[in-house]
């Protein structure tokens, strides 16, 4: 197809890689309209929950804030914090480990991510559980 595409929310794909502690929902991709250099979806957080560690693989990637606060650990062992609320966009580098969490007991947070691939790339990384638990 060579036209424009919509994808609609009810056709949001969840089969796309996950991380513990975070639902990734597909909306523009190889898989729903064959993208060939964008990957943008939809990415949901409980209430206090928080990611496994991860990284994107050579991909860059950007995420807009749309509802509630994100504070996001990073570095090789999540030694650095940031933190970013409704209206804020976060730049994420190729390769650099992170974590997210709801920084929220009450609300969920509701994310749009952007990578520069046509898949959803997420390379898992297993740190000790102490680690993942510090602030």
């Amino acid at each position: 197809m060579s036209g424009l595409r919509i994808v609609r929310g009810s056709e949001l794909q969840p089969h796309t890689s996950q991380t513990p502690g975070m639902t990734r929902y597909a909306g523009i991709a190889a898989s729903t309209v064959g993208s060939k250099h964008i990957w943008l979806g939809y990415v949901t957080m409980g209430p206090g929950a928080r990611s496994g560690a991860h990284h994107h693989g050579d991909c860059e990637s950007a995420i807009y804030i749309i509802r509630g606060r994100v504070r996001l650990r990073f570095g090789d062992r999540l030694e650095e914090t940031i933190e970013a609320g409704p209206g804020d966009f976060i730049y994420v580098p190729p390769k650099v480990v992170h974590q997210e969490m709801n920084a929220s007991d009450s609300e969920e947070v509701d994310t749009i991510v952007a990578r520069d691939s046509q898949e959803n790339i997420v390379v898992n990384i297993d740190l000790p559980e102490t680690v993942l638990q510090e602030e």
